[in-house]
């Protein structure tokens, strides 16, 4: 069986975990991680990269820099996971959905201006697949309704628009470390952070609602507590995980886009012959080979694709149920306008397997496998 997703491991992996036992240092904030977030810093000229447990807690961390309170909304793609709301949803915020773009995914940027009313406080645009969304007009409405722009790019490490990091274009960025991601600790994400003003905040809420980042700089004598937070830290074991894979991050990513371009190549006869439709990547973007799909007819013939491909041994998968139509999207949400694309294209969306160290024999075998299920 060719699995879906294999997570992304170099050989130095354990060696800096016992690296970080053997500096009796496995708490959060301890040498990996302030290796990571240097590391980030340096790749995309963020003002502060901090590490945190998921992308779920960047992004709640990003809710409450925001100061999103109760009675506010923010208007997102309902084609997203549950974090994407969650985050908002905690703080008593109405999220609302707009429909997305059927070529990229990603939420349309010209459908947003109708959804804003006087409550909207943000705009959270989802990178999906690693291609970035139209940061240009988004940035514009937001400036011009003076909105905080949350971008969720979990996907979008090593990813950019118009030469410009996914995650440094807006306010706040939030990055995934799942083990399904392009670079992975197994749980972990990291905050990013462009406005130096947010720095002392974000450090304060991360740690409990302390002052300690100042205390361990050096910078007071002791510290105490000041705001509310909570604990985001991850171990510093996990992040000597992640440090191996930053290490050869152009290496990975250079692997992925191979595969991608191989599935892209292959599968070109199909697309021409109208059979299926191939991800879309915009001009502007630079993408991270975050994930290869195809798009089916409809949901009948993905769900019959998908069972062919696992007769094959093949790992084929679906992926989001849009929120809109979940109870909690329900319940704490709205969709704005009229569902034109969303769930009619998340029915028709397979994904294939896409990992570092999947093999070229691999890929062709898949590629054989997806043709001959529609010959």
């Amino acid at each position: 069986m060719i699995n879906f997703n294999v997570p992304p491991y170099t050989g130095k992996e354990l060696e800096y975990v016992s690296q970080a036992v053997a500096n009796h240092k496995i708490c959060g904030d301890g040498e990996f991680t302030r290796k990571c977030n240097a590391w980030f810093e340096e790749k995309t000229g963020t003002a502060k990269c901090l590490l945190t447990t998921s992308c779920t807690h960047a992004t709640e961390m990003a809710a409450l820099l925001a100061n999103i309170k109760e009675g506010d909304e923010v208007i997102m793609p309902s084609y997203t996971f549950v974090s994407t709301a969650d985050a908002f949803v905690l703080r008593g915020a109405t999220v609302v959905f707009v429909d997305i773009r059927p070529d990229t995914m990603n939420i349309d940027e010209n459908l947003i201006e109708d959804a804003i009313t006087e409550r909207t406080k943000a705009i959270v645009p989802v990178h999906y697949a690693g291609v970035s969304c139209e940061m240009d007009k988004i940035m514009d409405i937001a400036k011009r309704h003076n909105l905080i722009v949350i971008e969720d790019a979990a996907q979008g490490v090593m990813s950019t628009y118009k030469g410009q990091p996914l995650g440094t274009i807006g306010d706040f960025g939030a990055y995934s470390f799942h083990e399904t991601k392009n670079y992975s600790m197994g749980e972990g994400g990291a905050l990013l952070i462009k406005h130096e003003k947010d720095i002392e905040d974000a450090e304060i809420i991360r740690e409990k609602g302390t002052n300690r980042s100042k205390f361990f700089r050096g910078q007071i004598d002791k510290y105490t507590w000041v705001n509310y937070g909570s604990s985001y830290l991850p171990s510093d074991m996990n992040a000597a995980y992640l440090y191996a894979q930053l290490e050869i991050a152009e290496q990975i990513n250079d692997a992925r886009l191979a595969i991608w371009n191989r599935y892209y190549e292959r599968l070109q006869p199909l697309k021409e012959a109208g059979k299926i439709e191939l991800p879309i990547v915009p001009e502007n973007c630079v993408h991270n080979a975050h994930m290869f799909y195809i798009k089916a007819k409809d949901l009948e013939e993905r769900t019959a694709f998908i069972n062919f491909l696992k007769e094959k041994g093949v790992m084929s998968v679906f992926h989001y149920v849009p929120l809109h139509s979940a109870p909690a999207g329900v319940k704490y949400g709205r969709f704005h306008g009229e569902d034109k694309y969303t769930t009619k294209e998340s029915e028709r969306l397979a994904r294939l397997p896409l990992y570092y160290g999947l093999t070229m024999e691999q890929v062709d075998y898949i590629c054989d496998t997806v043709i001959e299920f529609y010959e």
